[in-house]
């Protein structure tokens, strides 16, 4: 199969690694707008080669769709105008507006909207990495509305990736993935920012932060280029679950400055629940 990756950044990058390891009759087509990535993912092995949008598109049976949120949004409805047979599947970790930007397409059945998740702090067709996406949750979006044929090679891809597949409505995703994984990238900024603010000396940085401040505000190294339109685009939930945050944190500082033990124990407490999600 030729699949064509728009987009080499770390997913489409990692993607490309895992699919060319799969079967040596899988050709990998990049299209990449940054000259220096374009020429690092041929050089590094990612994409067999790499072409202009058009001819990329022509060429493929599959397009994975692996651009910034925003970029995908505005390339999404050309690719669906260019297309004859060929299906079409995204990574955007928003899901609502994509899908209502071509909702009334002629070619919407060949459209599987997915998000794998997956990822690190991590960005640029250096930061690929193999086995990034095993035995992770893949969403499809809206799957009633997509055919047979699109659904099952999308789902092809995805257990070639050894992925596990959950269905889910798309409002229901950006809502979830707000909670679940945004308002992460979102703390996490505004720890560092918290940090540098009022701590001047890095080596004190380097020094006294151990594991746990370096697990926790390691997301904080992520690419403005990619978040920026995933905190813009998924706006509603976002401002609803910094709201929600900001109010525990409310109630830490409020039985803290009052010195009520029983209260922060309480809130530690009912926090530590979460153990029996995550194991």
């Amino acid at each position: 199969m030729n699949i064509t990756v728009i987009g080499i950044g770390l997913i489409g990058g990692s993607m490309a690694l895992d699919l060319k390891s799969s079967s040596d009759k899988t050709k990998i087509i990049g299209v990449e707008a940054n000259a220096r990535n374009a020429q690092s993912a041929i050089d590094n092995g990612l994409v067999d080669t790499i072409r202009p949008l058009n001819e990329a598109i022509e060429d493929a049976e599959l397009i994975v769709l692996a651009a910034p949120p925003d970029a995908s949004l505005e390339l999404l409805p050309t690719i669906l105008d260019n297309i004859e047979n060929q299906y079409v599947t995204d990574v955007c970790s928003v899901k609502t507006p994509l899908i209502k930007a071509i909702q009334n397409h002629p070619k919407r059945a060949n459209y599987i909207a997915a998000h794998p998740m997956a990822g690190t702090e991590h960005s640029g067709p250096e930061a690929s990495i193999y086995g990034l996406f095993d035995e992770k949750a893949c969403i499809f979006c809206d799957t009633e509305q997509n055919s047979s044929p699109a659904l099952q090679a999308v789902r092809n891809l995805y257990e070639t990736l050894n992925m596990r597949i959950i269905q889910m409505d798309s409002e229901s995703h950006d809502k979830h993935a707000a909670f679940v994984s945004h308002i992460s990238h979102i703390s996490s900024f505004a720890l560092a920012l918290t940090v540098l603010d009022k701590e001047q000396s890095e080596q004190n940085i380097f020094n006294l932060a151990s594991g746990g401040f370096d697990s926790t505000v390691r997301l904080a190294k992520s690419a403005a280029s990619m978040w920026r339109p995933v905190f813009e685009l998924n706006r509603e939930n976002i401002l609803e679950v910094i709201d929600n945050y900001t109010a525990h944190l409310k109630n830490f500082r409020e039985a803290i400055a009052n010195t009520k033990s029983d209260e922060i124990s309480e809130l530690i407490n009912e926090s530590n629940k979460i153990k029996k999600v995550l194991k």
